[in-house]
């Protein structure tokens, strides 16, 4: 608010992610700009939704081999747990197919094609969360508005028809910021380079051991940054 209205005026367009109190404040600041929630923000939703089945999917796991070793205990017989063709147990696989799971398929190594297969061989509802999260990136393809915007319901209405519950929250999302998500689509701008800045700063005011003094650390950010 420091800045002259005229300039205000000006901006014609703004990034940002979907807190309510952030929407409000560029509302009341620059009033002709056009909100664009980014995309980052969307997708990361999708990827945590995928993310929660997999953990869940791991705790059922580690609860099946902890019931085990309880009998094999009872019996008094050793515990053998059960390997899978790679050599590893059911939950190991889990924890190690997060980063497996970020990826495409296209840019999967050998040994995580391997991995994949055996994953959703034996976790088939995995596969489905997979693929609907990589449906949902590939909207951000559409150059079109209009045709992101049909993609975007089709998504939606394909979550309520498998009742995939751990997306529920991802489609009401989108649902209710469909406007802004779609703004996206007039000049495909992101705020990544912000995103990207704000995290080495993180990472220079850890390197610091925190910061005491706010004004040489803003003096030694505009030396280095700047």
């Amino acid at each position: 608010m420091k800045l002259c209205e005229h300039k205000r005026l000006q901006v014609k367009e703004v990034t940002l992610d979907m807190a309510k109190n952030m929407e409000a404040a560029v509302k009341q600041v620059f009033t002709n700009a056009t909100l664009v929630t980014d995309r980052f923000h969307v997708i990361k939703l999708a990827m945590e939704a995928l993310q929660h089945i997999r953990i869940n999917l791991r705790w059922k796991e580690l609860d099946k081999e902890n019931a085990a070793i309880k009998k094999a205990k009872e019996q008094q017989i050793k515990y053998e747990p059960v390997m899978l063709e790679n050599g590893e147990t059911p939950k190991q696989l889990l924890a190690r197919c997060k980063y497996i799971l970020a990826k495409k398929q296209n840019d999967w190594t050998e040994n995580q094609i391997q991995r994949a297969t055996l994953l959703f061989k034996y976790f088939p509802e995995l596969e489905t969360a997979y693929h609907q999260t990589l449906a949902f990136r590939n909207i951000y393809e559409n150059q079109q508005k209009a045709s992101a915007k049909t993609a975007f319901e089709q998504w939606i209405q394909k979550v309520q028809e498998q009742a995939l519950k751990e997306f529920y929250t991802v489609a009401n999302t989108v649902k209710y910021n469909l406007d802004n998500i779609l703004n996206f689509f007039n000049n495909r701008n992101t705020n990544a380079n912000a995103e990207s800045f704000n995290a080495k700063i993180k990472l220079f005011r850890a390197n610091l051991r925190g910061v005491t003094d706010t004004k040489f650390f803003l003096f030694r950010l505009h030396k280095l940054f700047a």
